[in-house]
């Protein structure tokens, strides 16, 4: 190791690159902002602390493994869980671009950081004693202190006393990319007293010697553990990528496609990870930051992440754009407990004052100490390119070595709702807040994962995304014994109420406007929540639905948004009962029904041991009981109890509704009726009309000469695909392209698919080609309601449209390719019913007029018809239906000859002549 040779010549260099930085230093600072942190600690190699630990595993995917993301996790887990975290090194020919490095980014995007103290984030005193025996200058409360993962009102309440007295990361200047890079070589400079090497002085490269991981991680835990010298640095953590900007590319609205588009498509950008096909974060609506939205990470040296563990357990994968490595160190989930208990051990001071301290990401303990205390950790060293996956419940932590920047994101595979589950319980022992409705993702992976065993059975298709669903049911899989978890649980939480508490539906958006939580534990309410008259704003869980007021139990209810025996059935249904699971498919995919009348009240159900409920699944209609002979319902739209007074839900079906939310989205705007305000009946034909134009036929497929392969108005040809526009259910107020499939179902003859093209998961199927639009249509509403803000529950359906004008069926372009499929006009229904439509005439209507006194045989003839048409006109009108069906062969068919167009022509000669 080579050093300045001189105190002296190093403090000459210190002080000339000071001055040459002072004015640059100066300007990142903004108002309010500390002083530039003066760099005083010096390496000592000879007290070096680092920490002789195991490594962590390291995988290797080829290109084929790469390609499915969460299948190749799935596949590491056995081999990796045991150590909490591992190493991924993607291919070699996988390299992402990176926009971050583009020079309006790089120099001119500016950050935020966090000033850390090293030297206090093992050693430290508790705060109270610390200010009446230290002499530090007392730091103000950093936003590393307050989880930033959901803003709920009211939770950051704390008193200004109570926010002092919280040991944190003060904020620090804003940096560019280019600035902060610049300073950490001045930092490392400085700090690790790096010259030129002695042996190259004479060379005309001159290289610096730059200390190495170890050197850096020796002296890093010699900071923290002997904190003889006060270290600070900088820390641009937690940045919203929605803001800076992501370091993977992303498609922006009407970019063409290009080389970079595998990886704006690719699974591991990061962009796209949480909501892959089989993470059940595809079923959390918000866009959580941090959780479903990646985080931007800069750091420097020995820029810090204390020891915690993701929300809610999560699984978490970090990748490293540029830059110094990244240190990691990792505890295996099931040995969560074991560091908890080492930590308040060596830190008991800190942990009385402070019980939730892990919670606040301020904290480290040696990986060393951890060791002695029995405690396994696992060492990792990331470098540029590659990856870090977490485990769920595994506590890491870990430093970087210079000037880095990362992106990381949470991802939720089905094997994560088992711990998921024990993490929302363990919240709410500890009244914690939650930042995502476990039962929403679980009822909405559930779901799902029913309508992929039904479309299997039905379509027999063996879809990578239906099968993905297919290995975690059965009676033995990771979905099923998670939804019979926690169903038992309910069900024993609801028994335990007994039969005082009137059982009522629970609206289907009672959450959708805000999260609903216990007012005791904080506790999601999304599966059911209790309340009473006298507060008809506070909602308790079942386990609190006690505490919650002092009232008699005949005053209180509970919402329910499935009954048991709907959440039994979905139970049967994971199991492998396609009877069941028909029964949820078809009752999640019809439309709702009229809901302006409220509905009678149920029959006594003796299964719950209180008033029946509704047993639609996914009904969003309030349910009525009887209560003294009267009438009455829950109003729980806009989160109130009606207080059981007689209510009716009202729709102004002919008034036009100009809610200001949609105007100022960008949203459609929707009428009284529930229906597209697109202006007169005239403009939305015209609309219509447009897009039946602009259908596309990708594929004409395959013809099948069987029943229900055909109706009158279309033939079905197995494999056809065509392509149209319209509004994004994803984002009504943007329009994109819907992909229209016709598969082969077997015994129930074609199964009709349409699927957003750019998020084929996004998909909607069944054996209608109307009905399937139908979804599409009725999945619109919802999406545009919710952006809205009106109930959904108050409106109609969105103006339908025809399924087979959507599907291009009646455009003529693709009429005339699928009608060039059967030649031989084998598929009967169909060509009948269109040889009564020879030349655009429909023959019955052309009887009615000829009995009615209409034009007559011997009428004069229409002179803008050539001499053949009229004279076959009038032929064909005398026809029976059989020689219309012979006429339209010797006509169409491909069977027609010179001789047979002779005999014809002569024919049309002969009757010229006759009277």
């Amino acid at each position: 190791m080579d050093r300045l040779s001189s105190a002296a010549e190093f403090q000459a260099k210190e002080d000339a690159f000071e001055k040459q930085s002072t004015k640059r230093e100066s300007s990142l600072e903004p108002a309010g902002s500390p002083p530039s942190l003066k760099i005083s600690a010096r390496w000592n190699p000879a007290e070096a602390c680092r920490p002789l630990i195991d490594e962590a595993p390291v995988f290797y995917p080829s290109p084929e493994e790469f390609e499915d993301t969460l299948a190749y996790i799935e596949k590491l887990r056995p081999k990796a869980e045991s150590y909490g975290i591992c190493r991924i090194v993607p291919p070699a020919s996988w390299r992402p671009p990176c926009p971050l490095k583009e020079k309006n980014i790089w120099e001119s995007s500016k950050f935020s950081t966090r000033i850390q103290q090293i030297d206090l984030l093992q050693n430290r005193e508790p705060f109270k004693k610390a200010a009446k025996s230290r002499k530090r200058k007392r730091r103000r409360h950093s936003r590393m202190g307050i989880s930033k993962r959901r803003k709920v009102s009211g939770c950051e309440a704390a008193s200004s006393s109570e926010v002092d007295e919280k040991f944190g990361f003060q904020t620090g200047p804003d940096f560019t990319l280019d600035e902060f890079q610049k300073y950490d070589d001045y930092f490392k400079e400085c700090y690790f007293q790096i010259g030129d090497h002695p042996c190259d002085s004479s060379s005309s490269e001159n290289k610096k010697w730059r200390p190495s991981v170890e050197d850096i991680e020796g002296e890093y835990w010699r900071i923290v553990e002997q904190a003889t010298d006060e270290v600070e640095v900088y820390y641009g953590a937690d940045l919203e990528t929605l803001n800076f900007g992501s370091g993977f590319p992303k498609r922006s609205s009407g970019s063409t496609e290009s080389d970079s588009d595998q990886y704006t498509r690719s699974g591991w950008n990061l962009n796209n990870l949480s909501r892959l096909p089989g993470s059940v974060l595809c079923f959390e609506n918000c866009d959580i930051s941090g959780v479903v939205i990646p985080w931007l990470y800069v750091g420097m040296c020995f820029s810090t992440f204390c020891w915690h563990v993701e929300d809610h357990h999560l699984y978490s994968l970090n990748y490293l754009h540029s830059g110094d490595p990244k240190v990691w160190y990792g505890i295996p989930g099931d040995h969560a407990s074991s560091l908890e208990n080492a930590m308040k051990k060596h830190l008991p001071d800190l942990f009385d004052e402070q019980p939730d301290l892990l919670h606040e990401l301020v904290t480290q303990l040696s990986p060393s100490i951890l060791k002695e205390e029995g405690v396994p950790v696992y060492r990792a060293v990331q470098h540029s390119g590659e990856f870090i996956l977490t485990f769920p419940r595994a506590y890491h932590s870990g430093f970087n070595c210079g000037f880095n920047f990362a992106e990381a994101v949470n991802v939720a595979p089905v094997d994560w709702l088992v711990h998921g589950q024990n993490a929302v319980e363990l919240y709410s022992k500890q009244r914690r807040k939650s930042s995502l409705s476990h039962d929403k993702l679980l009822l909405g992976a559930a779901q799902e994962a029913v309508q992929s065993l039904r479309e299997l059975s039905v379509s027999r298709k063996k879809d990578p995304k239906i099968l993905r669903w297919k290995r975690v049911c059965g009676e033995d899989g990771l979905l099923t014994k998670a939804v019979k978890k926690r169903v038992l649980m309910e069900e024993e939480r609801l028994n335990r109420l007994e039969n005082s508490f009137r059982l009522l539906k629970m609206e289907g958006d009672f959450d959708s406007k805000g999260e609903r939580e216990c007012f005791l534990c904080f506790y999601d309410l999304h599966l059911a929540a209790s309340s009473c008259n006298c507060c008809p704003d506070r909602y308790a869980c079942l386990a609190h639905a006690k505490d919650l007021c002092s009232c008699e139990s005949s005053e209180r209810f509970v919402l329910l948004r499935h009954t048991m025996d709907e959440l039994h059935s979905l139970i049967k249904a994971l199991e492998g009962d396609l009877d069941a699971a028909k029964a949820l498919v078809d009752n999640a995919t019809s439309c709702p029904k009229d809901s302006s009348k409220a509905p009678e009240p149920e029959h006594s159900n003796p299964h719950l041991g209180a008033e029946g409920l509704q047993t639609d699944i996914g009904t969003n209609k309030p349910v009525g009981h009887e209560d003294n002979n009267k009438k009455a319902v829950v109003d729980v739209n806009l989160g109130r109890n009606s207080k059981l007074e007689e209510k009716k839900i009202m729709v102004e079906s002919q008034k036009e509704d100009t809610h200001p939310n949609a105007e100022r989205s960008g949203l459609p705007k929707i009428d009284g009726s529930g229906s597209l305000a697109n202006g007169s009946k005239k403009d939305q034909n015209t609309t219509s009309e447009s897009l039946c134009r602009s259908v596309e036929l990708v594929k004409a497929g395959s013809l099948v000469v069987k029943k229900l392969w055909c109706t009158k108005q279309a033939i079905y040809p197995r494999g056809f695909k065509s392509r149209v526009k319209f509004l994004s259910v994803l984002d009504p107020t943007k329009v994109t392209y819907y992909i229209s499939e016709i598969l082969d179902a077997g015994l129930l003859g074609p199964l009709f698919r349409v699927s957003v093209e750019e998020f084929p998961s996004e998909n909607f199927s069944n054996i209608s080609a109307e009905k399937c639009w139908a979804m599409v249509i009725q999945r619109l509403r919802l999406e545009i309601l919710k952006r809205c803000n009106q109930p959904p529950g108050s409106l109609t359906p969105l103006q339908a449209v025809n399924g087979l004008e959507m599907f291009g069926l009646l455009s003529p372009h693709i009429i005339q390719a699928v009608e060039a499929l059967d030649p031989n006009h084998q598929l009967e229904e169909y060509w009948n019913h269109k040889s009564a439509k020879l030349f655009g005439v429909d023959l019955a209507k052309e009887g009615e007029k000829n009995t009615e006194g209409g034009t007559a045989m011997g009428a004069a003839p229409d002179p803008s018809l050539d001499r053949d048409t009229r004279l076959l006109r009038g032929l064909l009108k005398k026809a029976t239906p059989e020689e219309l069906i012979l006429m339209h062969g010797l006509l169409c068919g491909e069977t027609r000859s010179t001789e047979l167009r002779e005999e014809l022509s002569s024919l049309v000669d002969q009757m010229e002549k006759g009277p």
